[in-house]
């Protein structure tokens, strides 16, 4: 079970009269295997959200549980191994100086796993990525590459939960489609849970069942992706966002 439930979650950043709130009183839950996604403009506490979750964020209070387990100011081991994160840029989030082999190598050696020759080629393979990949360096590949290798390292350890910020918004629009279509199939495959910020209301559409918009910190909507697709969004910030995205068009 991997369902993440999120009550009247605050984050803060600053103290006394430099305090920032970046989120205030945000409630939703994500049922086990679903994808649920968060919309807004930028600075709107999306990518927040996520970093409270995984604790990279220590001022916050409220309720978040993944699991049935609520989180504390400190995550167990354990919630590393069920709770992974694919961020935003590729270029970014891997060691320019190791290679494939190596950072999937200390991942699944941090988890305690023991075969680690198998489990590299098989996660290269279910990321759509040949045995050639494995000793290049991040430097000899393209963006849509890393990002795979990318999302080979969040599997690694075996997770239930990835935590999706903006994984695509980095990359070409020629290979946004085939990212997007790897994460669809890995969560089928392998029972995922998904939470996914993003400003594109297309790959929220393509991807998510339910999503909560944000404004300002705050949740002002929780709609179902059908609802989103028929332009019959509650609140008047939502009507904005969406008529602000017509070049979108959903798909069905």
């Amino acid at each position: 079970m991997s369902e993440i439930v999120l009550d009247r979650l605050d984050v803060w950043f600053g103290e006394g009269a430099d305090r920032v709130d970046a989120v205030k009183g945000a409630s939703f839950t994500v049922p086990s295997g679903a994808s649920f996604g968060l919309v807004g403009e930028s600075g709107s506490g999306k990518s927040t959200i996520l970093r409270a979750l995984v604790g990279l964020v220590p001022g916050w209070s409220g309720r978040m549980a993944v699991g049935g387990v609520t989180l504390g100011k400190k995550r167990p081991r354990s919630f590393y191994r069920d709770v992974q994160m694919v961020f935003q840029d590729p270029y970014a989030s891997l060691h320019p100086r190791h290679s494939v082999d190596a950072m999937l190598s200390e991942t699944l050696k941090l988890h305690g796993f023991k075969d680690i020759d198998a489990r590299i080629t098989k996660l290269l393979a279910d990321v759509g990525l040949g045995p050639q990949f494995r000793f290049r360096y991040p430097h000899q590949l393209s963006g849509g590459q890393r990002q795979r290798v990318a999302i080979a390292r969040a599997l690694a350890p075996e997770p239930s939960v990835l935590l999706l910020d903006e994984p695509t918004s980095a990359l070409d629009v020629s290979v946004q489609a085939e990212v997007l279509n790897l994460l669809s199939d890995l969560r089928e495959a392998r029972g995922l849970t998904y939470l996914m910020v993003s400003h594109n209301l297309a790959v929220v559409s393509h991807m998510c069942e339910k999503i909560a918009v944000m404004q300002n910190g705050e949740i002002v909507e929780v709609m179902s992706v059908e609802d989103m697709r028929a332009m019959t969004p509650s609140h008047p910030y939502t009507s904005r966002l969406l008529e602000a995205s017509m070049g979108y068009r959903p798909a069905g």
